[in-house]
């Protein structure tokens, strides 16, 4: 049995990441593994990674900075 951490910290299958493009403006995404989020810099989202799975909802993402 896998506790909530061990599920929170899965990895992201890498050849997924390479088929997932940004719904917003279909560019390709950059992971970052300590922040367990896909960022898209052409949009300025960090969509979340929650259980091993990208969450691309729009509405999910965090707006970046600039």
């Amino acid at each position: 049995m896998t506790s909530m951490n061990d599920a929170a910290e899965r990895p992201v299958d890498r050849k997924l990441l390479e088929l997932i493009v940004c719904p917003v403006t279909k560019a390709t995404l950059e992971y970052d593994a300590d922040a367990q989020e896909l960022i898209s810099r052409p949009a300025k989202l960090a969509y979340p990674i929650r259980n091993g799975i990208p969450i691309m909802l729009p509405d999910e993402a965090r707006q970046l900075e600039d």
